[in-house]
């Protein structure tokens, strides 16, 4: 089962990185059709966020096709979003693990590693487009 974690320091708001980490671990294949999500009182518990900020987030993914409420039973998984690539995943972690422990190993922190990433990810992505 997903356990959600939040960033308080991300800047986005908490409904969309519960959602956000839902239709990861969709993409990823640590959800399957049929898994069950945590119930909204256990991601209160454990966040201690607001009830409606969950419901928000269960009632977003619902709307897209990726999960379903079941009155008394909870909110489940109703389809994936694994594609073909999935295979290559375990390689590119192994390969993204090596280039973080480098990042480290040359002192950068969290936040540095993160901003090289997205930086280099965006500025690669532009380069594609051209």
């Amino acid at each position: 089962m997903i356990e959600f974690h939040l960033d308080g320091r991300s800047g986005v708001s908490p409904y969309q990185q519960i959602v956000q980490q839902v239709r990861n671990a969709l993409r990823l294949g640590l959800l399957r059709k049929g898994d069950q999500l945590p119930t909204v009182k256990d991601v209160v518990a454990a966040l201690a966020i607001n009830p409606n900020t969950v419901l928000k987030a269960y009632r977003e993914l619902e709307h897209e096709g990726l999960v379903q409420a079941r009155p008394g039973r909870g909110t489940f998984v109703t389809r994936t979003l694994t594609d073909n690539t999935l295979a290559a995943h375990g390689p590119l972690r192994q390969d993204l693990r090596r280039w973080l422990a480098k990042a480290r190993k040359a002192g950068l922190d969290d936040e540095s590693i993160e901003a090289l990433f997205l930086t280099t990810f965006r500025s690669a992505a532009l380069e594609d487009l051209a």
